[in-house]
Parts: structure tokens; C-alpha cells; sequence
């Protein structure tokens, strides 16, 4: 699975995409249906939406939505709205909608599915002509920005937040606004955290306990408090240990060198690995980590990046979130007792 979106600069011909855009611009008359639910009526536009690179107004309910951010589908299906095309991350679906997301899309067509290997597919954007471009969740540039303002209205990722960081609530209100479904976002944001104080009355032992999500990429790699993946243990009401921002400064996540092994030694850790029987042997095997109380105590969770559970940490959306929890917190639960006699059971493989 890929630890983020790599960056490369996108190869463009530029006389082609010029054409394009000419063809498409935000004014250009939508060809078709994005499929669209007609269970709620879009309301509340014209609407005006800040972002890092200024604001985006939406003048009309969209009908085509291309997500360019690697989330948003998400949000969009959990609101009745299925996009024109998404943009894969990770797990080869088909739409890029994971199986927590198919009953939210129904017998409606599958998206079509972009890609961001080589960097955002503008072409094949403005080729589907679309009335909306999301990429909240992204790591949009300038640049890139600036070229897909001449297809359609942009939304870009929050302001005041990292590249990639915005919160589930924020990137759902944002997309809720969007589409004419505010009130039907903030419904739906206030069910999910609902299930987190649940789980928080539930699990008193989680209050304060200190928690931290790792991966095995290029050796140790650590998410921050500006990721969802650190916030989903915080919204859990875990502690994130000390020190953990500073060694993630203004990215969502960082690599720990090995002086700072200590950070990983927490009171409930959640590794995301690429195959989980060997990865696991491989940490449990390295000599500092074998000396860490996580790992004598039994206070650390395996979970298999494209496996349901481990792709639902890193996706962290409405829809992902409510099958996550009734997996991941039984294990968080055996995990912070530390008594290694109460063994982490594997959340089922999907």
C-alpha cells in the first residue's frame, strides 16, 4: 500500500489539454448524469468554499464529480451522491469503493476509476467533463490547482491543515456543502461520533492510555497528530505519546530514527504491515524493539494493509469507520492491559 500520494510532475501535451480545457470549462454545459441519489434535495447555493489556494464557489448543484482526493467517494456515497470517476489509492476495487462503501452504492455504476501513479490524470479529467473537482483529502499544489480551476470548480485541502491531514468531519462537511447535503453531513458526522463516545464509555482503560499507529516503511514510520490515523486513537481517547509532533513537525507522519525507538513503546500500538505473519515476525525481531514493554506486555495490533480492517484505518471516513470500530477496539481493548495472557485476536482477513 502506498504510505501517501508520491508527487511526481505530471507529463501533459499541452496543446491536447489546452483543447480540453477550452472544451470545459466551469461554465461548460454537463454532459449526463454522475448518478446523482434524489433521496435529498440539494439546497444552499450558491456556495462559497475556502481552501489552501482561496475559495471555490459552487453555483449549482453538481451532477459530475470527479474526486482527485483519495477519499471523497466516501463521503459523497454516505450522502446519496455517486461521482462520475474517483482516483485509486490503493486496493484495486472496482470504482474504488471498498466493500464498507457497496451498500452505499447500490446498483448504481461503478465510478470510473483515475489513477495518480505519475501524477494527476488532467486529460482524462476534463475529458469527463465534470461540474465538480474534489480533492480535499490530497496534496494538491498550486499548480495543479491552477490547471484543474479551468475544468471545473476546484475544491482544494483545508487551509490550516497538512497536506493529506484533514479530519473525517471536516472533508464530510466540506463535501456535504458541496453537493447541496449540509444538514444530511452534519446528521451523518454526529451518528459516527456518536459510536466513538460509545465506544469511549465503553473503554474508560482508553482515556489517557497513551496510543500510536506505525507502518514499516523505509524502517520505522510514525503518524502524527495531524493525520487521521492519529486522531482516530485520540477520537478513542488515547494519548498520543510526548515528543510524537515534534518528530512529525508539518507532515502527518514521519520516519523515527533509531534514538527515538522509545516513542513506539506505548500503551497501545497499531502497526499497518504489508503481509501481517512476516512483518510481525520482523518487528517483534528487531533487538530494540523486542526490549520495548509494548512488545513484552502484548500491547501491539497487526493489521494487513489491504485487508478490510487495515484499509479502513488508513481510509478513516464515515463509511469506513463504524465496521472499523467493531473490529480494531476489541483488540485496542486487549492490547492496553498489558497482560500478554490476554492474546490480540486478528481482526478478520476481507
Amino acid at each position: 500500500m502506498r504510505l501517501f500520494t508520491i508527487r511526481r510532475t505530471a507529463t501533459v501535451a499541452a496543446a491536447g489539454l489546452m483543447l480540453l480545457l477550452g472544451a470545459c470549462g466551469p461554465n461548460s454545459e454537463p454532459q449526463g448524469s454522475g448518478g446523482g441519489s434524489a433521496a435529498a434535495a440539494a439546497t444552499g447555493f450558491p456556495v462559497a468554499l475556502p481552501h489552501k489556494y482561496g475559495t471555490t464557489t459552487v453555483s449549482a448543484e453538481p451532477k459530475r464529480i470527479v474526486t482527485v482526493g483519495l477519499v471523497e467517494q466516501d463521503a459523497l456515497l454516505a450522502l446519496g451522491v455517486v461521482p462520475t470517476a474517483t482516483t485509486e489509492w490503493f486496493g484495486g476495487k472496482p470504482g474504488a469503493v471498498w466493500p464498507w462503501a457497496q451498500a452505499a452504492l447500490g446498483g448504481a455504476t461503478a465510478p470510473q476509476v483515475l489513477t495518480n501513479t505519475d501524477g494527476i490524470q488532467f486529460e482524462k479529467v476534463a475529458a469527463l467533463r465534470p461540474d465538480l473537482i474534489l480533492a480535499v483529502y490530497s496534496g494538491l499544489t498550486a499548480e495543479d490547482y491552477a490547471t484543474l480551476s479551468k475544468i471545473a470548480p476546484t475544491v482544494a485541502q483545508p487551509k490550516d491543515t497538512v497536506d493529506y491531514g484533514v479530519s473525517w468531519q471536516d472533508l464530510t462537511r466540506t463535501v456535504g456543502s458541496a453537493v447541496g447535503r449540509k444538514a444530511q453531513a452534519d446528521k451523518v458526522v454526529a451518528d459516527v461520533e456518536a459510536r466513538f463516545a460509545a465506544v469511549r464509555k465503553e473503554h474508560p482503560e482508553f482515556a489517557g492510555a497513551t496510543g500510536l499507529m506505525a507502518t514499516t516503511w523505509e524502517g520505522y514510520y510514525v503518524y502524527g497528530p495531524q493525520d487521521s490515523r492519529g486522531r482516530l486513537l485520540t477520537d478513542l481517547g488515547f494519548k498520543l505519546p510526548d515528543g510524537l509532533a515534534e518528530v512529525t513537525g508539518k507532515e502527518f507522519g514521519a520516519n523515527l530514527s533509531k534514538e527515538r525507538t522509545d516513542l513506539l513503546d506505548v500503551g497501545a500500538l497499531v502497526w499497518l504491515v504489508d503481509k501481517y505473519a512476516p512483518d510481525k515476525a520482523k518487528v517483534q525481531a528487531d533487538p530494540l524493539y523486542a526490549k520495548l514493554k509494548v512488545k513484552t506486555e502484548g500491547r501491539d495490533v497487526y493489521l494487513e494493509n489491504e485487508e478490510l480492517v487495515g484499509a479502513a484505518t488508513s481510509f478513516v471516513t464515515v463509511l469506513s469507520l463504524p465496521p472499523l470500530l467493531d473490529q480494531l477496539v476489541p483488540q485496542l481493548a486487549a492490547a492496553v492491559d498489558g497482560n500478554p495472557a490476554t492474546a490480540v485476536q486478528r481482526a478478520a482477513a476481507g
